[in-house]
């Protein structure tokens, strides 16, 4: 069975369209449907079946839209296998040669993701200059489910439960820190009590939020109950929140790192809270007994080191 042929396959089911698969593999249509109609003649299935006219799909390009078929499923899955594991194989015979190429897709939350992980891959890329590292950038639960189904190798996390078949490995932490903007009066104090937090408008994340989890159980272990924060607005960016406390909206609790730029240049000012240090590990995510590409290997040396703590869901 030809990987090119699988690998055209893939394109298609995954975009679900010849023309647009024919697009993002440099083919011409007529190129792409040939290829699939001689895998369907080898493996003596139908494996796409053709829908209505896709022009009637809002935000299409047009054209048919095309949906597998379940015998087109049961290959897509194994295709996908083949065309990892050959990756792979392509990977390890470059790490041997002494150099690395290939492709890698990886997942984060929010704040590893926008403010953390953009360093270290950058960093990463100077000594293997030919890789390309995807980076999406979603809920740790959506991350979660993309590694266990393998669309992803590993995750950076905020948050950790008990999920079976997933390791979670302790990488680095990060600090939530109160900000407020530069003209608020506790700007000029630099120190509050923790019952002077109820007190302010305050800006708090969305329920999906990792910050928000994060910062909820370590404010409960303070003895203080969220619920009687003096919440104003409800916000699912980390940068809508920076700007709405500019704005002086309200106050929050951010990672520092999201933070760090503003702070730096006097926009925002971090307030400390008496007796309270919200430390927040972040911890990186794979599948249980995993056998990791050599050029994910590589990566996670990288950010590995200095040491990590393990625990497994």
């Amino acid at each position: 069975m030809d990987l090119h042929k699988l690998a055209i396959y893939c394109k298609v089911v995954e975009l679900k369209s010849f023309t647009k698969a024919a697009e993002a593999m440099f083919l011409s249509q007529p190129t792409i449907s040939e290829h699939i109609r001689a895998l369907e003649q080898e493996i003596g299935q139908r494996l796409i079946n053709r829908l209505g006219r896709s022009s009637a799909i809002p935000g299409s390009s047009g054209g048919r839209e095309i949906k597998a078929s379940e015998a087109g499923k049961i290959l897509y899955s194994y295709a996908r296998k083949m065309l990892r594991l050959q990756q792979e194989a392509l990977e390890a015979l470059g790490h041997y040669s002494g150099t690395l190429a290939g492709r890698m897709a990886i997942g984060a939350g929010t704040i590893p993701g926008a403010y953390v992980l953009p360093e270290k891959i950058g960093a990463f890329k100077k000594s293997y200059p030919d890789i390309t590292i995807a980076l999406r950038i979603a809920g740790s639960r959506s991350i979660a489910n993309e590694i266990l189904s393998g669309e992803l190798e590993m995750g950076i996390l905020g948050a950790q439960w008990r999920e079976n078949g997933l390791t979670w490995q302790e990488i680095f932490s990060d600090e939530l820190i109160l900000a407020v903007a530069a003209d608020h009066p506790w700007a000029r104090q630099r120190r509050i009590t923790l019952k002077q937090l109820t007190g302010e408008p305050f800006i708090m994340r969305d329920h999906a939020s990792g910050t928000r989890h994060a910062m909820t159980r370590i404010l409960e272990q303070h003895g203080l109950n969220p619920a009687h924060l003096n919440v104003v607005a409800e916000i699912g960016s980390t940068e809508a929140i920076r700007q709405s406390i500019k704005a002086s909206i309200g106050i929050s609790i951010l990672s520092s790192q999201a933070v760090r730029d503003d702070i730096a240049q006097g926009s925002l000012v971090e307030v400390a809270i008496d007796g309270v240090k919200m430390i927040r590990p972040f911890y990186m995510v794979t599948r249980k007994n995993q056998s990791l590409s050599p050029l994910c290997t590589a990566f996670i040396q990288t950010l590995t080191e200095g040491g990590v703590s393990e625990t497994h869901a």
